[in-house]
């Protein structure tokens, strides 16, 4: 399928619009002042993002899923190295890298952040685009965005991932994640359409 440049300005917009929000929405609940910024995004296939030569895609990382359906389907995610998921859990938690409940505390607040973002996004995306969609609960793994894709019943390798680099700044430390959308064949094809339409 032939995705423009056009298209994909659009689409880094509307994910702009989605984080912008949850920005928003994170600085009302945790007093800091969050920034969140998506400078690039790509498309792949399945089988591309397998040839990413990217720790957060082939290693073990923290991730949190929702997987959505609708119009479109398919699944959201927002991974984060070790090293960023930590700081972001301690900055936003208080907790010290020795505290016997940083562990309990981080898979909550990394759930509870991620789902923000991504219901932000997948809505702004959804709203612009008049799709309609209902999502599951966040789910959080220690996993490779690689070995969640290929367990989420997203099995064709022509199925398509738009890659998004997220860039958090946080009391002035800069913290990185990936929200990737892996979307079922056909669901781009809608997605493109109603990007189109809203092409001048």
């Amino acid at each position: 399928m032939d995705i423009g440049e056009e298209e994909l300005d659009i689409l880094k917009e509307l994910i702009n619009i989605g984080v912008g929000r949850a920005a928003g929405m994170l600085n009302e609940m945790t007093g800091c002042t969050i920034r969140l910024s998506v400078p690039t995004i790509r498309l792949l296939t399945v089988k591309e993002l397998a040839d990413e030569n990217n720790s957060v895609v082939n290693e073990d990382v923290a991730t949190v899923s929702l997987s959505f359906n609708g119009s479109l389907s398919g699944l959201s995610v927002l991974a984060f190295p070790p090293e960023s998921a930590a700081a972001l859990v301690m900055l936003l938690s208080g907790e010290s890298e020795e505290s016997p409940e940083l562990d309990a505390i981080s898979t909550e607040t990394l759930k509870e952040v991620s789902n923000i973002v991504l219901n932000c996004v997948m809505g702004s995306i959804a709203n612009h685009l008049r799709q309609h969609l209902t999502y599951t609960l966040p789910r959080y793994q220690e996993i490779s965005v690689l070995k969640l894709s290929r367990s989420a019943s997203l099995q064709h390798e022509e199925e398509l991932a738009i890659l998004a680099d997220t860039h958090f700044n946080l009391e002035e430390k800069e913290i990185d994640g990936r929200i990737l959308l892996i979307l079922e064949v056909g669901s781009l094809e809608s997605l493109m359409s109603a990007a189109r339409e809203m092409s001048p």
